[in-house]
């Protein structure tokens, strides 16, 4: 979502707020809820482990890091690795204000929480301030395809038993966008790239339950808020098997992971080249190459 700013008769206008997508109290609250009752976490077990890597091939220490909004404890084995780390959780009010000093941290990291944020170019933002010169952002966040499948099924049985389509499954950035989104922020070297998880599940509603202890439920501020009809229930998890089960009647569930990475501007940084400053022509190297 784009902030402007909107001139009228020479006079600047604030920026505009961005409309709220997510109820981030509701997360919280949700959060909570599965942590307490056992929850499921193979997806952030799965982006804990990578991000290590990660972490291990950047060849630096930091002493200042950030975990930031990461459900529960899921970086706590690598929060453990770093000295002087420090774990920002959801607050009751889901609050997007970060607490931090411009140029105070070298390093943040985020898992599987950005994708509930409600104004990411303006939380990119505030991590750009946040960090030194050369300091780095490393975060995962669902996107892409993620529960298509899920998504499909629930409008095609929502269209077919009651006439309508309500929001089910939260709307997910693409690859570019977030790409897109770091340059804006003011990123250096920024870099996105996306792992496909496919998990296989006995049917719609065994996936369901994995969701909710996920604390990964329907929080859109425009959700449904009364109980769906079992007749629409049932429609979507045959609708679900009917179009996208295997060929021993499971059912795949795709995760797309997005990974980000950027960097404070530092001028030990890798730069582009200025215009004009090539000191070879190309077409001279097209003429020699055609010569041989």
């Amino acid at each position: 979502m784009t902030r402007t700013i909107s001139v009228t008769s020479g006079m600047a206008q604030p920026p505009q707020i961005p409309p709220a997508l997510f109820d981030r109290a509701l997360l919280h609250a949700r959060q909570r809820r599965a942590q307490a009752q056992g929850s499921v976490s193979f997806l952030l077990d799965r982006v804990a482990e990578d991000m290590s890597d990660r972490l291990a091939a950047v060849m630096r220490e930091f002493h200042a890091p950030i975990d930031l909004w990461t459900p529960g404890e899921g970086l706590a084995t690598l929060r453990a690795r770093l000295p002087s780390s420090a774990h920002i959780a959801l607050d009751a009010a889901g609050a997007e204000e970060l607490p931090f000093a411009p140029e105070s941290l070298d390093l943040v990291v985020s898992a599987l929480a950005l994708q509930f944020v409600n104004d990411l170019p303006g939380v990119l933002a505030q991590i750009r301030r946040a960090l030194k010169p050369d300091g780095l952002l490393l975060a995962a966040m669902i996107g892409g395809d993620s529960l298509t499948e899920l998504r499909q099924a629930f409008a095609a049985a929502e269209a077919e038993c009651e006439g309508g389509v309500s929001p089910r499954v939260a709307p997910f950035a693409d690859l570019r966008d977030i790409g897109a989104l770091l340059q804006r922020a003011g990123f250096a070297l920024p870099v996105t790239d996306v792992d496909r998880v496919v998990v296989r599940y006995a049917n719609a509603f065994a996936l369901m339950q994995d969701l909710r202890r996920m604390g990964a439920a329907n929080v859109l501020i425009e959700r449904r808020r009364s109980p769906s009809r079992r007749a629409t229930l049932l429609r979507m998890a045959e609708i679900y098997t009917e179009r996208f089960a295997d060929a021993d009647g499971r059912i795949p569930a795709t995760f797309d992971i997005i990974w980000l990475s950027g960097w404070a501007p530092h001028a030990s940084q890798q730069q582009p080249l200025k215009p004009g400053s090539a000191k070879a022509s190309l077409a001279e190297a097209v003429k020699k190459a055609g010569e041989k």
